[in-house]
């Protein structure tokens, strides 16, 4: 933590959707205790123009979102990280590098809502769904008791709050598989 203030990178294959998302909805939710950053593996040439509309849709912040590439993070000079969120099963396996300021990491599964071939009202549903599920995670991240955990306990309950999101959507999932019968 540098001047009271928790800097957090979220990382995604493309830094396109989730990552995106993620630092956005961070960015007005912490209330200036955080400062977002997103980042990707293999960074997409834009932001998907239906994430920035669902974003000013929401009312959360969208200026100067671009795609990047998580070296700008690692490099000589990159100032220190508090929190590392892998947001892709692509980012996740990638060999992290040394991050400045040896931040916690997490792995939190996120589905990839562009992969929806549909770009209707299908897309515009996942992309909804994933929006939801990172607004639940982060809201919970930011009233963790911070000064109180050790580094530890801290990496632990963020770790249970990435495996909680899944247990909600397998319950969705699984609700939907019973309502069809």
């Amino acid at each position: 933590m540098h001047d009271g203030i928790y800097r957090v990178l979220f990382l995604s294959r493309r830094n396109s959707a989730r990552s995106v998302m993620a630092g956005a909805i961070l960015n007005k939710i912490g209330k200036g205790r955080f400062r977002a950053f997103s980042a990707a593996v293999d960074p997409a040439p834009v932001i998907e123009p239906t994430v920035l509309q669902l974003l000013r849709n929401a009312d959360y912040p969208i200026e100067d979102i671009k795609p990047r590439h998580f070296g700008a993070f690692a490099d000589a000079g990159a100032a220190d990280l508090d929190f590392v969120f892998t947001l892709s099963a692509t980012a996740a396996g990638e060999a992290p590098p040394e991050w400045p300021g040896l931040p916690i990491t997490s792995h939190w599964r996120c589905q990839d809502p562009i992969l929806v071939e549909n770009e209707g009202w299908q897309r515009n549903q996942a992309l909804m769904q994933v929006l939801a599920g990172l607004e639940r995670r982060l809201n919970i991240f930011i009233n963790l008791p911070f000064a109180s955990l050790d580094r530890m306990s801290l990496q632990h309950q963020i770790k249970g709050i990435g495996n909680a999101e899944r247990t909600w959507s397998e319950r969705a999932a699984f609700g939907r598989c019973i309502e069809r019968r």
